[in-house]
């Protein structure tokens, strides 16, 4: 009768709401927006529909509505790679990663498995969780005599599996968020874009065929502030995204690198 040796079902937690969080920031942007952004001061005659901006902040208000939006993805961006960061950090655990997946290496040549085993509950986070459960089913799997060889492996080589899809998720949490950022960002600003375009527009049709220049500068300026800030978010997502999943890949070779060696002990020395 075959016995299965497998990874207890266990639900990963942590890491920010997602869907709470986006409503605070948008809520922040629209503040910062108009109750900073859109002060008296920052116009000239302290007039923010017609003045003129007398600094940067003047100049990002007259982008017009799409703006705090685009704010907002600044924000979301920031705050969710901090998160992964924090996330990411603890789940090297509480010493190098590299070190850990060496130490390791070295006590697995020696079969030594219950000091192993130690040393992941001195290393913890994801790393350290799925060595462990790797390990733990290795000294089951010594004793277990209704499988052969084979059998173990196959079970051993599940077992790492399972343990780091049960990770995964804790790791990659909110990463959707960025990557959607880095592809809408552009096109939400483009809206911005196109509505400043039209403003434009209507100011060349206005006045009798004598265009407006005032209004006519206004909404190509709006137009190019929403350009601006829409390609502004977009690439710091990106560069974020790329950043965050660097980091991840990393982890998971380690993991893999650490399951590969255990399978390779059990195998040598069974």
């Amino acid at each position: 009768m075959e016995k299965n040796v497998t990874v207890p079902a266990k639900t990963k937690k942590g890491g920010l709401n997602p869907v709470i969080t986006m409503i605070i920031l948008i809520a922040i942007a629209m503040v910062i927006f108009y109750g900073l952004f859109g002060q008296a001061s920052n116009f000239e005659g302290g007039d923010k529909e017609r003045g003129n901006p007398l600094n940067f902040l003047g100049i990002i208000y007259k982008g017009g509505v799409i703006i705090p939006f685009l704010l907002s993805f600044f924000f979301m961006v920031l705050v969710f790679s901090i998160d992964r960061v924090i996330a990411l950090n603890k789940a090297k655990g509480t010493g190098s990663a590299e070190k850990f997946v060496n130490d390791i290496r070295a006590l697995l040549n020696k079969n030594e498995i219950n000091k192993a085993i130690e040393l992941c509950d001195k290393q913890k986070g994801a790393i350290g969780n799925v060595v462990k459960e790797g390990l733990t089913t290795f000294k089951a799997l010594e004793n277990d005599t209704t499988l052969n060889k084979e059998q173990k492996l196959a079970q051993l080589g599940k077992t790492l599996e399972e343990a780091t899809t049960l990770e995964m998720p804790t790791l990659e949490k909110n990463m959707t968020i960025i990557s959607t950022i880095a592809s809408v960002g552009t096109l939400i600003a483009l809206m911005g874009t196109v509505i400043g375009m039209i403003k434009a527009f209507f100011a060349l049709g206005e006045g009798g065929g004598s265009p407006d220049a005032a209004q006519l500068s206004v909404g190509i300026a709006e137009a190019l502030i929403n350009t601006g800030m829409g390609i502004g978010a977009s690439a710091f997502a990106i560069i974020m995204y790329s950043f965050l999943t660097s980091k991840i890949d990393d982890l998971t070779f380690k993991i893999d690198e650490v399951g590969m060696s255990i399978q390779q002990s059990f195998s040598a020395h069974n």
